[in-house]
């Protein structure tokens, strides 16, 4: 399976992601995980509103450089945002686009990471300055020259 889940309610999700695009250096690095588990593990918090509003979505691990991640493992995308949200996305496509997007964004895992360990807090905060900066200046498509 690309993608199994241990919560089969909302409130709180755990997401494994087996899988991107087979031709990419992220899976050559998720790969190279074996013999710890050899997946890219998500956070799903959703919300009372859900699925009015969207779910909040992190890495957790394993630490990752680059993809449109950002401090403490959220994650840059305008779908995760109210404005970019539709009630009609399925779980299922949401992390399809997650996964295209840390692909497309080139992300690597950080084998050598010795930072801060990535958390709900941090991850919250970042994820909410990334709104209010983009909901400043709006979002842009990078060119597909860039992916």
């Amino acid at each position: 399976a690309v993608v199994s889940t241990q919560s089969g309610h909302y409130g709180r999700g755990d997401v494994f992601l087996k899988k991107v695009d087979s031709d990419s250096p992220l899976m050559e690095d998720i790969k190279k995980l074996a013999p710890n588990p050899e997946h890219i593990h998500l956070g799903i918090d959703f919300g009372d509103c859900f699925p009015f509003e969207p779910p909040f979505v992190r890495i957790i691990g394993p630490h990752i450089g680059g993809g449109y991640v950002m401090r403490g493992g959220a994650i840059c995308m305008e779908l995760l945002t109210r404005q970019g949200w539709s009630s009609a996305y399925s779980i299922e496509s949401l992390i399809l686009q997650i996964s295209a997007t840390l692909v497309k964004g080139k992300a690597r895992i950080s084998f050598n990471h010795k930072g801060t360990p990535y958390t709900f807090e941090r991850a919250m905060c970042s994820f909410n300055a990334l709104v209010e900066s983009h909901q400043a200046k709006g979002w842009v498509t990078p060119p597909k020259e860039e992916g």
